[in-house]
């Protein structure tokens, strides 16, 4: 059984489309080889090698290879990031929540593309290729320092890069983000009621849900719901579900000829019109669009 890590590596080659997905930690896909159209709350970005994709918790985002992409994706949990930053700034902080507020304020984009060119990603994977052997059954203790010193050396050539947003406008801009299916490496909310919550939801998609709702269901009142589901997914309760209506809808796009509204039906929005704003918001692209997309066969495998 994997032991628990606050950070994971894992190198994958792509062949087909990649559903869109939210994951409950912070993720950095480097693109080691091949070229893919990436689908976020954010928009399309097309990545190939030399880009490093940077996706906030809980951020949608979905790829369809041209042909075939292999990526190195570092999972780490938002907690260990929190650490790295307050040691970063030590100097300036007094205590640790001071660097979540800085985190928040300063890397408020829930999707970055950085192009750090083929020779930096080069420099990389020999310490993102060590990395993954060390976490295939989670970081053991006793190589803890050498994954944290292989962490340390790809951010210290990857940080530069990272746009920092204006503190006046981070908070506005990842807030009225409108997105996840069960965390990858079983990171928990504090809360048991908020992980109550979030499987409610998550199985009653098409139920008409209200906040009040949901904090009768929690024992909480409507405030405190909020304030404990965003501290534990970045999200309110109601943005956390438009996230799982946008991806399950992106599935049935792919696998269901069924009419669209059909599906937005299927999924909790009665609303053709706006089941296509809210999945354009999450997903970068119209429900007509991503289906458009999605019929494509991808190119056969081809490495040369």
């Amino acid at each position: 059984m994997a032991t628990f890590s606050p950070l994971l590596a894992r190198t994958q080659v792509a062949h087909a489309p990649v559903d869109p997905i939210a994951f409950d930690c912070l993720k950095f896909i480097v693109v080691r080889a091949g070229r893919a159209r990436l689908f976020s709350e954010f928009g399309v970005h097309f990545v190939s090698m030399g880009d490093v994709v940077i996706l906030a918790a809980n951020t949608l985002c979905g790829a369809e290879p041209e042909g075939w992409i292999s990526t190195t994706t570092l999972y780490l949990d938002r907690d260990y990031v929190i650490d790295q930053v307050f040691w970063q700034y030590a100097s300036r902080f007094h205590e640790r929540l001071d660097a979540s507020q800085f985190l928040d304020a300063h890397y408020a984009e829930p999707t970055q593309v950085v192009r750090i060119g083929r020779h930096r990603a080069g420099l990389m994977m020999p310490w993102l290729d060590e990395l993954v052997a060390l976490s295939v059954d989670g970081i053991p203790p006793d190589r803890f320092y050498r994954a944290q010193s292989l962490v340390s050396a790809v951010f210290d050539i990857l940080v530069p890069f990272i746009v920092v947003a204006n503190e006046g406008t981070a908070g506005a801009r990842r807030s009225a983000s409108a997105p996840t299916v069960p965390r990858h490496r079983q990171f928990r909310p504090v809360r048991p009621e908020v992980l109550e919550v979030a499987q409610v939801l998550r199985a009653e998609l098409d139920r008409h849900w209200t906040v009040t709702e949901l904090a009768a269901r929690a024992h909480l009142s409507v405030s405190q719901l909020r304030r404990v589901f965003v501290e534990a997914f970045g999200k309110s309760p109601i943005s956390y579900l438009t996230m799982l209506r946008a991806e399950r809808m992106a599935h049935l796009l792919r696998v269901d000829n069924a009419p669209i509204s059909e599906i937005a039906a299927q999924v909790g929005w009665g609303d053709p019109d706006f089941a296509a704003l809210q999945f354009r918001r999450s997903i970068g692209v119209s429900p007509s669009e991503y289906r458009r997309i999605s019929e494509v066969v991808p190119a056969p495998f081809n490495p040369e």
